[in-house]
């Protein structure tokens, strides 16, 4: 693998992947699908459907069932289908150097792929899954160390569904670049900081990041050209280890909360405040979170849609302190009119700290106090978010994150029953594959 990416994309093969790499996979997997379910029941998940139905039905390059949906349509239309139904719920995995997300333009893109050729088995989908996310993390950390602009997770996972779909479609090396260069040309440059100051369904741009990556590898095996990718050619910086060292291994995080990630230490820091002091949300008078900057802009107390539930923080928080868990529950629209939330949303004040803010390259920082009817304060020590490699979630509770999300929307059987082909899936053959689309890629009530 010494020809570059795209020498990596074209010779990659699963003896290559490590325990480690797999075991992230595994997780990422896992921990997706989950998502995906109850991503699949939102406004914007069937929004999202129609419009890809409208655009990108099926086409003579073959048809893929959309994720948790089973609608057919062609190969970009349940990528983008499927993209934009995980990021609906802001809980899949994502990378803290990137600040964005890569399993959620990957998995569904290349579910596309299994459903498309029907022939694949686990090694062949761990190889792609490996280079989709690999390809993506570099890409991503290129960018935002060249471009000015924070951009979406679509702007450079485009590059890594590009760079793996070209390998399913059995490009040479010359083609996988064209279709990285293609991709990041007509990648999605969306500016993150716009849907966090005005929250909708734009959300990370991964919906249109995993059909311009499908796309841009049918254009180049077309014969389409477009390289230079020049977040893959010139920021060596970030190439030179492809291969011997794994960002995806490194830079992997799991979120327990369906919410931005720069609420998450916040959570965790008031989750641990009641316990500790034994406290019920009618104690609580006040709250202090004091912050990096960027979080202090997520949206208001007082969110009206999921999507600004999502880019929040302080309404998060309280309905931690409230109902003691974020789950599907915590997603729904009664959620938001709660009373007992609103109150201490109401009475949290958000506090820009500049030292947090400038420790809050790579990681996120956030301390809380907690003003009790009794005047007493109770205060937590600043703290970055559980997920990290530093403070990992255990497979158990990645395990009980999957069945709180896709239990009350698949039943226990068939989630079990992902759960089980998710945690050896590189070992399936191509029927054992194939069980696992027919599970993810149809309706709920299948």
């Amino acid at each position: 693998m010494s020809l570059g990416f795209q020498g990596f994309t074209a010779e990659l093969a699963y003896h290559d992947l490590p325990e480690p790499v797999l075991a992230v996979l595994r997780r990422s997997l896992l921990d997706t699908l989950g998502v995906a379910a109850v991503g699949s029941q939102t406004q914007m998940a069937h929004a999202a459907r129609r419009g890809a139905a409208a655009v990108f039905g099926p086409t003579a390059s073959g048809t893929a069932r959309v994720l948790m949906d089973g609608t057919p349509l062609s190969p970009a239309g349940a990528a983008m289908a499927g993209a934009f139904a995980v990021d609906s719920i802001d809980a899949h995995d994502g990378t803290s150097p990137c600040k964005g997300h890569a399993g959620s333009a990957v998995f569904p893109a290349l579910f596309a792929i299994l459903d498309m050729k029907k022939n694949l088995k686990g090694t062949d989908f761990a190889t792609l899954l490996a280079i989709g996310y690999e390809v993506s993390y570099r890409a991503g950390l290129a960018q935002h160390a060249t471009c000015p602009d924070y951009h979406t997770s679509g702007a450079w996972t485009a590059v890594g569904v590009a760079a793996a779909w070209a390998r399913a479609l059995k490009c040479d090396t010359d083609t996988i670049r064209h279709a990285a260069g293609i991709a990041e040309y007509h990648g999605p440059r969306s500016q993150m900081m716009r849907c966090i100051d005005h929250p909708t369904m734009l959300r990370d741009g991964v919906g249109w990041g995993a059909p311009t990556g499908v796309t841009a590898a049918f254009l180049a095996q077309a014969g389409f050209t477009g390289a230079p990718a020049l977040t893959c050619e010139a920021s060596e910086t970030f190439w030179s280890d492809l291969g011997a060292l794994w960002r995806l291994v490194e830079d992997t995080h799991y979120k327990p909360y369906p919410c931005c990630r720069w609420a998450h230490p916040a959570i965790d820091a008031a989750k641990e405040l009641m316990a500790a002091h034994d406290l019920h949300h009618l104690d609580v008078a006040e709250v202090e979170i004091r912050t990096f900057h960027n979080a202090t802009r997520l949206a208001g107390h007082a969110p009206q849609t999921p999507d600004e539930f999502a880019y929040s923080i302080a309404f998060p928080v309280a309905a931690m302190i409230v109902r003691g868990q974020l789950g599907a529950a915590e997603l729904s629209p009664e959620t938001l009119r709660d009373a007992d939330i609103l109150r201490i949303s109401h009475a949290t004040t958000l506090v820009d700290d500049p030292y947090l803010t400038k420790i809050s390259e790579g990681k996120r920082w956030a301390q809380v106090a907690i003003t009790l009817q009794d005047g007493r304060i109770v205060n937590a020590e600043p703290r970055t978010p559980r997920g990290d490699r530093d403070l990992p979630l255990s497979d158990a509770e990645i395990s009980d994150k999957f069945h709180l999300f896709a239990d009350p929307v698949l039943g226990d059987k068939r989630a079990n029953d992902i759960e089980k082909l998710c945690n050896d899936f590189d070992s399936l053959s191509v029927t054992g594959l194939n069980k696992l689309c027919d599970l993810v890629l149809t309706t709920p009530d299948a």
